[in-house]
């Protein structure tokens, strides 16, 4: 992650743009402030990524608090390409000044850089491919895939530069990590996968509980321990004999959630910043 940073620190001279890449299901928790120190007078577009998984009034809402901040946003969906192609009239807005400023200096057809940034698994690798039309970059299911910096020239009037994801080394608010490994920007690998779907479940009786109850078709329970043990008996998860599978279950529920089985949710909503705009957040 360091050198990632360092990485990015040397190229940020080069760019006239930031575009970064946020999960909108929790559009906060998956920014890395250290962007926002980072892109400094840098013109900046948002992209509310995995919009489909998301809550359709809390996209809006989050995108009005994005743009009260300065922000240019939109809503994509990098792995079906929903969105992406609106990207390109977002940039040149993004940009105005820097290309009429370009055009009285009598300089023409030269294209905007943008700088690419996102948490790991955010999805900027599939949205790179998915706004060229074709595999530029590797992709993956799980954090880290970009390993260095990509120059991707689109067309004539835009190149993007691929930067690794990058997860700042603490975290001050234990809800962001939380919620970070909901969405699978943290390795499943070093977690406890049974403690991870006990905070989801406490997570999603809080914001949507019918969806859990429906498609599990059980009731909840008094605890998520043991509503985890309703799910693994009612999805047959058991070990040899009788003895109940809850790892499995675990993993059934996280894999439900983040491929949106459960439906649209969003775990974070602008009005729970108690009113903080988002230029606040970036300094």
């Amino acid at each position: 992650m360091t050198k990632a940073k360092r990485m990015m620190q040397e190229n940020i001279k080069l760019i006239d743009l930031i575009i970064e890449l946020v999960d909108a299901r929790a559009p906060l928790a998956s920014r890395n402030p250290d962007i926002d120190e980072l892109g400094k007078g840098k013109s900046r577009i948002v992209l509310l990524n995995k919009a489909d998984l998301a809550e359709v009034s809390v996209n809006r809402q989050w995108m009005n608090y994005f743009e009260a901040g300065g922000c240019h946003v939109l809503e994509v969906n990098s792995r079906t390409g929903a969105g992406v192609k609106g990207i390109n009239h977002v940039v040149q807005l993004a940009c105005a000044e820097k290309i009429a400023r370009d055009r009285r200096r009598g300089i023409v057809n030269r294209p905007v850089r943008a700088m690419v940034v996102g948490i790991p698994n955010v999805g900027k690798s599939t949205f790179i491919n998915a706004f060229a039309g074709k595999a530029c970059t590797k992709t993956g299911n799980k954090p880290g895939v970009t390993k260095g910096k990509q120059w991707i020239r689109l067309n004539k009037t835009l190149e993007l530069l691929d930067t690794p994801g990058i997860l700042w080394p603490k975290f001050e608010d234990s809800q962001v990590g939380m919620r970070l490994a909901f969405i699978g920007s943290i390795n499943d690998e070093i977690i406890i996968m049974e403690e991870l779907a006990c905070d989801l479940l406490n997570c999603l009786r809080a914001v949507c509980p019918d969806a859990v109850t429906a498609r599990y078709g059980i009731e909840w329970r008094e605890n998520a321990a043991d509503m985890l043990t309703e799910i693994a008996r009612s999805r047959g998860c058991f070990l040899k004999g009788e003895a109940l599978d809850l790892k499995k279950a675990a993993g059934m529920l996280t894999d439900d959630f983040r491929a949106g089985r459960l439906g649209r949710i969003s775990l974070e909503r602008p009005a729970q910043q108690t009113g903080k705009r988002a230029s606040e957040s970036e300094g």
